[in-house]
């Protein structure tokens, strides 16, 4: 299963609302959240907080068939779940997941096992 991994800045301040997200999606959330991996066709998600002389980060890593299908689906998305969720990680990060434009695609460096 091809896999995906990005890394997006913490915004300061950001780190205990970070892991009440978490909380959400694997907890209220989880059932709109599941339903939102299977229909961008995500098989696998998981997200770290990184701590890094240059600021907190968050790593989000998951496997789908199509990577970047997946993403473009879920710009794409106004499912009231997904948008609820663009505009969460907004928040967190100041990325926004529906402005593809400026963001490069990670790089595969080295893989094993995959």
């Amino acid at each position: 299963m091809p896999a995906f991994c990005v890394a997006f800045p913490l915004l300061p301040g950001k780190g205990e609302k970070l892991r009440e997200f978490g909380m959400l999606l694997n907890g209220s959330k989880l059932r709109e959240f599941e339903k939102s991996q299977h229909r961008l066709g995500i098989e696998k998600e998981a997200w770290f907080h990184q701590k890094t002389p240059q600021g907190d980060m968050v790593l989000v890593y998951f496997e789908s068939s199509d990577p970047m299908g997946s993403l473009m689906k879920l710009v794409q998305s106004n499912d009231p779940f997904d948008t609820w969720f663009k505009a969460e990680t907004m928040d967190l990060t100041g990325v926004d997941a529906n402005d593809t434009s400026s963001a490069p695609s990670p790089q595969l460096i080295m893989s094993y096992g995959y």
